[in-house]
């Protein structure tokens, strides 16, 4: 095996996760950030809204859950969106400043270096959404307990498929303050626009558009998967749709950072 053999590309791999890992710890506001917006909305939005949105009994569920109940998976999802965007950030960010320079003297091909970065951003957001599910736990949400170890690969599926997202999108951004601005214009619709916050079936009642649209989401099945997994249970649909997605996403993102066909790397000579 090229690149130092399979020890090489431990060492990248665990080269590339260290630096992620000790940026999101020098960051502690970032962590703590990532937890206020679905606690906001679980501790404010969902008390409010509970008596005004009656949820029927609907798969996962087999009876009538409130509505904090039901939007917890959706804030999971919310969680793993933003760390996907915001670790796709750090690329608009070292291409800016040279530092991804580093990465292009590498002997490692680029899709393992890019699968490296994302599977690390991931890890981190999978501790993010343990916390907050174990916040939600002494608010009174209690999925079953097998459901906190089952719903882990859904995690890993649906972080995966966000932060594959993120760097196709990173790839095309030139400078970072635009791609602060795309970040808002993708993430906002992507959850309103989703089962995180309201079933599908609601929506067909107000819109079948509204309805069709929220379908095609791709984070509305990262939601469903999520949901599904936390009760101890396989969405097949959702699960379809974000490995095909994940594909798609990885895939272009993989295309755009190649110098010698995209944009993205070689911009700024980083």
């Amino acid at each position: 095996m090229s690149a130092g053999g399979m020890a090489g590309w431990w060492v990248a791999f665990a080269g590339i996760s260290r630096r992620e890992t000790l940026r999101f710890v020098n960051q502690r506001g970032r962590f703590l950030a990532a937890l206020v917006r679905p606690l906001v909305w679980l501790f404010i939005f969902a008390a409010g809204f509970r008596a005004v949105l009656g949820l029927s009994i609907t798969a996962p569920y087999q009876t009538y859950v409130l509505y904090e109940v039901y939007v917890t998976p959706g804030l999971c999802a919310m969680i793993q969106l933003f760390n996907g965007m915001q670790s796709s950030l750090s690329m608009v960010y070292d291409r800016e400043t040279g530092a991804m320079r580093t990465l292009l003297v590498s002997p490692y091909p680029r899709w393992f270096l890019l699968a490296s970065k994302l599977v690390a951003g991931v890890i981190v957001s999978i501790i993010q959404v343990y916390t907050f599910l174990l916040i939600a736990w002494f608010w009174g949400i209690h999925p079953p307990l097998a459901g906190f170890l089952a719903v882990l690969p859904a995690l890993l599926l649906s972080g995966l498929m966000l932060g594959a997202m993120g760097l196709f999108l990173s790839s095309a951004i030139r400078q970072l303050e635009n791609f602060a601005g795309v970040m808002n214009f993708v993430i906002f619709p992507m959850f309103f626009a989703s089962s995180a916050l309201y079933p599908l079936w609601r929506m067909r009642e107000s819109s079948v558009l509204l309805h069709d649209i929220c379908a095609l989401n791709p984070f509305t099945h990262s939601v469903e998967l999520i949901r599904f997994a936390l009760y101890l249970q396989v969405n097949w649909l959702s699960l379809g749709v974000v490995l095909g997605c994940l594909v798609l996403f990885f895939g272009g993102a993989v295309l755009m950072y190649d110098p010698g066909r995209g944009l993205g790397i070689r911009r700024k000579g980083g």
